[in-house]
């Protein structure tokens, strides 16, 4: 469902098939291993890339999968995917999504969970699909939004008109850092900042905790509070 491999100083984590990659238990597990990984074999001056295969980033939470193993899966499913945003809030080292097709619902919200949202604008939208579909949002995901989603038009054009949102249109909402014209040009520029990322060889820790003091209310919400205190070089 999902592989992981290091290109010099640079970890890129694919969601592999042509399907939606919807995200279920198993999924969200293998992405929690592959960041466990990263974690055991990153160094100083490392940085990793999240992309996908196909015509979806992701498509949200597996529905299906839900509503057939019945009760309190999805309740299990929502709380697995919030250890999954903390472990990528929390992460020692520069993350960077590279949005190559649809990412929608919780999707969208794996992509956000990212330091950086690279978007191709020939294919692919984001869409909080939530307000359609008649679901509410889990209190993580309006923090996350609330976070990394600075305007309040562009949060209510997101949350509350459930709008599908292209690349180019994301850039100028500040959702997203930049579109590219294909899928291999988004992946290229993805590993591009990556590679300008490392250069600055970084230490992680002190990284991830600037990182987590940008986003209190966030990491609040997510179980982040105890920070660890880098000291001053200044």
């Amino acid at each position: 469902m999902c592989t992981l491999e290091k290109r010099g100083n640079i970890f890129v984590l694919t969601l592999i098939g042509e399907d939606e990659h919807r995200l279920n238990p198993k999924l969200i597990e293998q992405i929690l291993s592959a960041l466990r990984q990263v974690r055991v074999e990153s160094t100083r001056g490392t940085a990793l890339v999240t992309k996908s295969e196909g015509k979806f980033f992701s498509n949200g939470f597996d529905l299906a999968w839900a509503a057939a193993a019945g009760n309190e899966s999805a309740s299990r499913m929502v709380d697995l995917f919030q250890q999954l945003v903390a472990e990528l809030i929390s992460f020692p080292l520069p993350t960077i999504a590279a949005v190559i097709g649809h990412a929608a619902a919780a999707g969208f919200i794996l992509a956000l969970s990212h330091d950086y949202v690279l978007m191709r604008r020939d294919r692919g939208v984001i869409y909080m699909s939530e307000l359609d579909i008649g679901l509410t949002f889990a209190d993580y995901f309006m923090a996350l939004m609330r976070s990394k989603i600075n305007s309040p038009i562009a949060r209510r054009k997101v949350a509350l008109a459930a709008a599908k949102v292209k690349a180019d249109e994301a850039v100028k909402m500040g959702m997203i850092d930049s579109a590219h014209d294909s899928a291999e040009e988004t992946v290229e520029a993805a590993v591009r900042l990556a590679e300008q990322l490392i250069g600055r060889n970084w230490d992680g820790e002190v990284y991830a905790d600037i990182r987590k003091s940008s986003f209190p209310e966030l990491c609040e919400v997510l179980g982040l509070i105890d920070k660890a205190k880098a000291s001053s070089k200044l």
